[in-house]
C-alpha cells in the first residue's frame, strides 16, 4: 500500500500554516505542564483559563472572547473551579454579577507556561534568525488589528 502523498508546501492554506507552529506550541507547554503537576485540564479549558484577567472576568466575556457559549463557558469554569485554578467572586461593581478569578493553582502554573513559550520562541528565532523573527511578529501583530476584537 502507498503512503498518501504530502500537500505540497506552497498548497498549505495560510491559516494552516499559521496553526501548525500554535498546536507544536501548545503541545510541548501541555507537556511541560504535565512534568510539573499540572496535568489536570484539557485544552479546551486552557483556552478559557487564558482568557481570566487579572482582577477577574465575568463568564459572559470568557464566552464571547472563547468564541463558546456561555453554558459551555459554565462547564469549562466548574471544571477549573473543581480542580482549583480559577474562583468565583462576586463582582465589586455589580454584586448581582461574579467574576472568574484566577486561583493560586493557576498563578503557579502561569511561569511554567511562560518559561516554555520563551523557549519555543528563543527556538523559532534560532531558526528563523533574528530579522525574519522580529518581522513574523510585526506581520502578526498588524494582523492582529483586522482580526483580535479584543486587541
Amino acid at each position: 500500500m502507498a503512503a498518501a502523498s504530502a500537500v505540497p508546501e506552497s498548497e498549505l492554506s495560510t491559516g494552516l500554516l499559521l496553526f501548525l507552529p500554535y498546536r507544536a506550541l501548545e503541545s510541548r507547554i501541555f507537556a511541560v505542564l504535565a512534568e510539573a503537576g499540572f496535568d489536570d485540564f484539557t485544552p479546551a479549558q486552557a483556552r478559557v483559563l487564558q482568557r481570566v484577567g487579572p482582577d477577574g472576568t465575568r463568564l459572559t466575556e470568557l464566552a464571547e472572547q472563547a468564541q463558546i457559549t456561555k453554558q459551555t463557558a459554565g462547564f469549562l469554569v466548574d471544571q477549573l473551579e473543581k480542580a482549583g485554578y480559577v474562583t468565583r467572586e462576586p463582582d465589586p461593581s455589580d454584586r448581582r454579577a461574579r467574576l472568574v478569578c484566577l486561583a493560586e493553582r493557576a498563578r503557579a502554573a502561569q511561569p511554567v507556561a511562560a518559561r516554555v513559550v520563551a523557549e519555543v520562541e528563543a527556538e523559532w528565532e534560532a531558526h528563523l534568525g533574528k530579522r525574519r523573527m522580529t518581522q513574523l511578529r510585526e506581520a502578526l501583530t498588524l494582523l492582529r488589528e483586522i482580526t483580535d476584537p479584543y486587541a
